[in-house]
């Protein structure tokens, strides 16, 4: 058997290796000299690590610990909601608008033969219509920061007497921007897929919205699923933007702690603490899920092992039978 090699670079030597091992602790240590003289340092001469300013998060003896804790754990109740709010609307708008714009491009490319001249060319001309319609919405959507999309609905609902808790007018902000993001990466990948699904699809009869439910969509849904994990991310992340509306989410709730105890740094380390682990349990939930449909399709395409014949013979001798 010849021996692998790769295309794109050379297998370093051993002097090589040397190298880049000797490079590399010579860069951490510098960079944790550099984080000695310029973050702890200066935290330390200013006394950021007093148990003053880290009591009431870390000390349970503290008493304002039971105090702030409780405040953070209804900002971080109140912030999962949200966001599971958010994902849930944003998954199910965004899935329909993909679907709509696939089928609205389809609409776009029929002749509509078999009915009256007028009529037809009624049909492709609202078909178009909507299909520009849809796609500057997008567009618009699309390219709004999150947080004038948030303020929008937050003052412009109750300008047309629609009045509501400040969870919805975030949730719906939220829901507006995320969901056209996910139709376009639902449409990409989608569009992705080779033609000839859709073609055979075609043939065997299927609709162009049943070849979009059942052939493409699912599909689609594997092969974007570290796209849509990432932005479900975004929009856990994007509730922190609910102080402009002063729903109470995790960093507004952290910043009323601040007005009372002055200690920044450790209430925002905290919170971050949080986010991360949150958002850590969903990257590693998007990779559990990608091994679960990959085993699966693999496990699909495998065709049912065939007994030899030699195997065959010897169970019908067994049985009684004479082959």
């Amino acid at each position: 058997m010849s021996q692998q090699t790769s295309v794109l670079y050379d297998v370093p030597g051993p002097r090589q290796r040397r190298i880049t091992l000797i490079s590399s602790i010579v860069a951490t240590v510098v960079v944790l000299i550099g984080a000695y003289f310029l973050v702890y340092r200066p935290l330390a001469d200013k006394g950021q690590f007093s148990m003053q300013l880290w009591g009431p998060l870390v000390d349970p003896s503290n008493e304002n610990f039971s105090q702030v804790w409780d405040r953070i754990g209804t900002g971080f109740k109140n912030t999962l909601i949200a966001a599971a709010l958010a994902i849930l609307a944003s998954l199910l708008v965004g899935t329909a608008l993909a679907v709509l714009r696939i089928q609205l491009k389809s609409l776009t490319r029929r002749r509509f033969t078999g009915l009256a001249t007028p009529v037809a060319y009624l049909l492709r001309g609202l078909s178009w219509l909507l299909s520009a319609v849809t796609r500057a919405c997008v567009e618009v959507f699309r390219g709004l920061p999150v947080v004038i999309t948030i303020f929008f609905v937050a003052r412009g609902f109750p300008e047309f007497g629609i009045s509501m808790d400040t969870l919805w007018y975030l949730v719906i902000g939220l829901t507006v921007y995320n969901s056209v993001v996910i139709a376009e990466i639902l449409r990409s990948g989608m569009e992705g897929l080779p033609g000839g699904q859709a073609e055979a699809a075609a043939a065997i009869g299927l609709s162009p919205l049943q070849t979009t439910r059942m052939i493409l969509l699912p599909q689609s849904f594997r092969i974007m699923l570290p796209a849509l994990i990432s932005q479900l991310v975004v929009v856990l992340k994007d509730t922190s933007l609910g102080f402009i509306i002063s729903y109470e989410e995790t960093l507004n709730i952290g910043k009323q702690i601040i007005g009372v105890l002055g200690n920044p740094i450790q209430v925002y380390v905290v919170i971050a603490v949080l986010f991360i682990l949150v958002n850590y349990s969903l990257s590693k939930l998007a990779q559990y899920l990608q091994r679960r449909l990959s085993r699966g399709r693999r496990s699909a395409g495998t065709p049912a092992a065939v007994a030899p014949p030699a195997a065959l013979m010897s169970q019908s001798e067994s049985n009684g039978v004479t082959p």
